[in-house]
């Protein structure tokens, strides 16, 4: 299909709005079946040179892309409005279908603009949606200007390689919007797994007697693990305190965390030969010898349970890893959704953060 483009130098914020009507009334006015998405305004400040990587992390999230996307291509110098916009719909609706329009809204500006970013970026939301803002170069000063017009941030809690920081960065952001972590996307296949192991109500007293737990990880995403062993933590109400860095002969991170009944022994391990983002895996043990780990593997997760009485059994759970696009997707669709875990999983991981 055809895009709707128009694109304008030295333009003002009014003039790409007023763009942005007149595109979709004339996509609209040329097929009925054409009709705006109106579901999620995401709000994307980025680094002009890195955009061309950026385009390309969007355009893996599939089905999970925003209704109308707002990229603020920021290069230092530029003392000039410029932007561009896109209309574009997937497919060609035939008669009496419907297809979504998705407006596309590049606006490049400078350090001159960063005092009027509010007022650049308030016209072109859509006031009746949701409105999700991320800055994967890390301008906070960005996200600050921005706040007010939204109502979910998405950040990625690995990308700071202090890890108490990265924290309470997020911690800070919760105080008046809703975050999505893609630090805490990236567990959701491993904690659906242990959630749903312990489900059937034979196995939930074991819960309590759990006495080990230890996380593999990317050594850039220790923060992934320890938003992993919050979340245990937090919903099976274990005291935690400050985990010890240990550097050899591998990097882990060692502690105890205090139960009903007994202490549980804790441990982050990286795992340098892994090569994609996340988790690598995860070891859960309990007093009576039943020990369950999940391992990144081909397909998927490879699970082994050893119980008890001695035997053991393996399998592989197909399609659990998503792939960095499927997190980022997941991160936007959840701007959308309300995860009451997280809050206690983010408060937990501070709480033992060295």
């Amino acid at each position: 299909m055809t895009d709707a483009i128009w694109s304008e130098q030295r333009t003002t914020p009014e003039a790409v709005e007023g763009a942005l009507r007149q595109l979709v009334h004339e996509r609209h006015t040329e097929n009925g079946g054409l009709v705006p998405a109106r579901t999620l305004n995401m709000v994307a400040f980025i680094d002009r040179e890195y955009s061309g990587e950026i385009a390309n992390r969007l355009r893996g999230v599939g089905r999970y892309h925003a209704s109308r996307l707002i990229l603020l291509a920021y290069e230092p110098r530029r003392t000039e409005l410029d932007a561009r916009v896109t209309v574009a719909a997937d497919e060609e609706p035939g008669p009496g279908e419907l297809a979504l329009l998705h407006e596309t809204v590049v606006v490049e500006l400078g350090a001159a603009h960063l005092d009027d970013l509010r007022t650049i970026v308030d016209p072109l939301v859509l006031t009746d949606v949701p409105t999700l803002l991320w800055s994967p170069h890390r301008h906070p000063e960005a996200i600050d200007a921005l706040s007010p017009l939204a109502q979910t941030v998405l950040l990625d809690s690995a990308e700071d390689p202090v890890w108490r920081e990265a924290l309470g960065v997020a911690d800070g952001l919760a105080e008046h919007l809703y975050v999505v972590d893609l630090a805490w996307v990236r567990s959701s296949p491993w904690r659906e797994r242990i959630a749903a192991t312990f489900a059937q109500p034979a196995r939930r007293a074991e819960l309590e007697t759990i006495a080990k737990v230890a996380v593999r990880h990317h050594p850039d995403y220790t923060v992934s693990a320890m938003l992993l062993i919050g979340w245990l933590a937090s919903r099976l109400h274990w005291q935690v305190s400050p985990l010890v860095v240990h550097a050899a002969p591998r990097e882990t991170v060692n502690g105890r965390a205090h139960g009903r009944r007994q202490d549980i022994e804790l441990s982050l391990q990286a795992v340098p030969e892994q090569q994609v983002p996340g988790l690598a895996g995860i070891t859960i043990e309990t007093a009576s010898g039943r020990s369950l780990s999940l391992n990144r593997g081909p397909g998927g997760l490879h699970a082994e349970e050893h119980r008890p009485r001695g035997d053991s059994r393996q399998w592989v759970i197909l399609g659990a890893s998503r792939g960095e696009g499927g997190v980022l997707g997941e991160g936007i669709r959840q701007a959308l959704l309300r995860d009451p875990t997280y809050a206690p999983a983010l408060h937990t991981a501070q709480a033992m953060a060295p």
